[in-house]
């Protein structure tokens, strides 16, 4: 078979070298970070973080308060911008008029007028992102060690290979669902950003106001649901591949085991 194709014997080694690396870190991962990643995050759930009774405490007031002239920034283009500074320079100011925010402070707007986004669930995003990434590329490196470890395609027995093949596929849901975590944080920011603008340029629409609050306290709720599917997902990959690790390592013995 090896001589229908020939293959540098330095690179057979470095592939070998490579499948053994995989190999190590992939049971590695199975064996002792998945159990202790779970029992990690189902820590984390357990947080004052993640346990907050009183939704109204997540809420934030700062679109609310920022300085008109902030609001006027974001609501005025270029042009308008232009002819009030060109007003105020007639009048005998060197300052541009809508550039006062530089030098006040309003709750939740920064000294250069930047409307702050929820500081609280910024805080618990920015301890969610990490644990997500994490999930995926462990993943990806379990998924490969499984694939390495299909045999070639032969004739019968292949229970064991449509079980390799199973373990494949749900690790590839997994990195599939956790990278949609990421899109949904992403589309968060960027609706809570269109509404804020709403409310710069119809600050008496009360509607756009209770909608800011109404989609903190929905991802707060998702960021929360979130890590606990991450633990899910640790813990069901830990139980599956333990479960039939037999077949996984060696899919065409004469056990016949069935898949869990």
């Amino acid at each position: 078979m090896s001589s229908l194709l020939k293959v540098d014997n330095d690179i057979k080694s470095n592939v070998s070298a490579f499948r053994d690396r995989i190999t190590g870190e992939a049971e590695d991962l199975v064996a002792n970070f998945f159990p202790k990643k779970l029992l990690e995050l189902d820590h984390f759930l357990k947080d004052p973080l993640l346990n907050i009774i009183d939704l109204k405490e997540i809420h934030s007031e700062i679109s609310l308060t920022a300085p008109e002239t902030v609001l006027r920034n974001i609501v005025c283009d270029g042009p308008e911008r232009q002819n009030a500074k060109k007003l105020k320079l007639e009048e005998g100011s060197i300052d541009d008029p809508l550039q006062e925010n530089h030098a006040r402070d309003g709750e939740g707007v920064t000294n250069d007028g930047l409307l702050k986004s929820n500081d609280k669930l910024v805080e618990i995003i920015e301890k969610v992102k990490p644990e997500i990434r994490t999930l995926i590329e462990k993943c990806n490196t379990v998924k490969m060690w499984v694939q390495l470890l299909i045999p070639r395609i032969e004739d019968g027995n292949n229970f064991g290979v449509s079980i390799q093949e199973e373990t494949v596929a749900e690790l590839r849901a997994v990195e599939g669902e956790a990278a949609s975590y990421l899109y949904q944080i992403s589309k968060y920011f960027i609706t809570r950003a269109k509404l804020v603008s709403k409310i710069a340029k119809y600050p008496h629409v009360e509607d756009y106001h209770r909608t800011v609050t109404e989609i903190d306290e929905k991802e707060y709720i998702s960021l929360k649901i979130i890590v606990s599917e991450l633990r899910n997902q640790y813990v069901t990959l830990h139980d599956m591949i333990l479960k039939n690790i037999e077949k996984i390592k060696r899919p065409r013995s004469s056990n016949t085991d069935t898949l869990y």
